[in-house]
C-alpha cells in the first residue's frame, strides 16, 4: 500500500483572494494530505476581513504578521520562518506555497534541495523564476475561469434548449474557449511551445515504430514545464488534449486480458 504525502499548505494573504480557497484545497488533496494549514497577514487589515468565514470553514490557522513598514510586506520573512521550521520539524514530505510573489522563489528551491515536493499556487501573472523552482504550478485564476465555464455548460440557460444543435457544441468546445485569450488569463507555457516541446518528446523517448507511451510523455511534459496542467487549455483529460493537436495517430492496448484498463500510445502522423 502507497504512503499518502503530507503536505503543508502555506497561504499569502496580500497576494491571495479567497475566491481561490476551494483550488487550493482540492489541489493540495489531490497530492496528499494537508497536516497544515495556515495563512499569513496583517490580520487588523480591514482588507483581509473576507478571508473570516473562509478560516474558520476550512479549519486555517491565521498567523498574524504586522506590517512594520508602509509598502514592505513582513508576511513573507514570517512565512518563510514557519516553512523552514516545518521542514525540519520532518513531519511532511511536501508544500503547497499560495502566493503569486516572487519573494519566494528562493524558498521553493531551497525546500526542493532539501527532497520536498513543492507545489506552487497562484495567479497567471506570477513572476516565472517562482514558477520554475517549483516541481509543480497551478494557476488559480486559470482553474477557477475553467471551472466558471463548466458550470455555464453543465447549467444551460432557458434559452439554449431553443437553439440549434451546433450551437451548443460551439458553446461547448474546450478549444473554442482557449482561443479567447483576451478575455481569459493565460499559462505563461503557452500552447506554441507545448507544441514544440511533444513533438520534441515523441522524437527522442518513442519506441523503433515510432510509439510513445501516454503516461511518459505526461511525465516528461510535467518535467520540464511545471505549470503544464491541459486545464489550462480547456480539457479535463490527457488524451482528447493531444488528440485536439491534430499532429498525432492513437493506438489503444488493452493492458492485459483480465483487465478492463487500456493503454494509450502516440505516434507524429505521416506527411502526405
Amino acid at each position: 500500500m502507497n504512503k499518502e504525502l503530507k503536505y503543508a499548505i502555506l497561504i499569502d494573504a496580500d497576494n491571495i483572494s479567497e475566491k481561490y480557497i476551494k483550488i487550493i484545497l482540492d489541489e493540495a488533496a489531490k497530492n496528499g494530505i494537508a497536516t497544515y494549514k495556515r495563512i499569513y497577514g496583517d490580520w487588523t487589515n480591514p482588507q483581509l476581513t473576507s478571508w473570516k468565514r473562509v478560516l474558520l470553514d476550512n479549519s486555517i490557522i491565521p498567523i498574524q504578521q504586522y506590517g512594520y513598514t508602509t509598502g514592505k510586506s513582513s508576511t513573507d520573512s514570517a512565512m518563510i520562518i514557519d516553512a523552514m521550521d516545518i521542514l525540519y520539524s520532518g513531519t511532511v514530505d511536501g508544500f503547497c506555497l499560495a502566493s503569486s510573489d516572487s519573494d519566494f522563489t528562493r524558498l521553493a528551491a531551497r525546500l526542493r534541495e532539501s527532497g520536498m515536493q513543492v507545489i506552487g499556487m497562484g495567479e497567471s501573472k506570477t513572476p516565472k523564476p517562482f514558477i520554475s523552482a517549483c516541481n509543480q504550478f497551478k494557476y488559480l485564476d486559470i482553474l477557477l475561469s475553467n471551472g466558471a465555464d463548466s458550470e455555464k455548460e453543465i447549467e444551460p440557460s432557458p434559452d439554449s434548449e431553443k437553439a440549434p444543435a451546433s450551437s451548443k457544441k460551439e458553446k461547448a468546445s474546450p478549444t473554442k474557449r482557449t482561443r479567447q485569450k483576451s478575455k481569459e488569463p493565460e499559462p505563461q507555457t503557452n500552447l506554441k511551445m507545448i507544441k514544440k516541446a511533444i513533438l520534441t518528446l515523441v522524437e527522442e523517448c518513442s519506441d523503433d515504430d515510432g510509439w510513445i507511451f501516454s503516461a511518459e510523455l505526461g511525465n516528461q511534459l510535467a518535467k520540464r514545464f511545471p505549470d503544464f496542467d491541459v486545464r489550462n487549455f480547456g480539457f479535463s483529460k490527457f488524451t482528447p488534449f493531444i488528440n485536439s493537436l491534430g499532429l498525432f495517430d492513437v493506438k489503444r492496448n488493452q493492458a492485459s486480458s483480465n483487465s478492463n484498463v487500456q493503454l494509450v500510445y502516440f505516434r507524429i502522423k505521416e506527411r502526405k
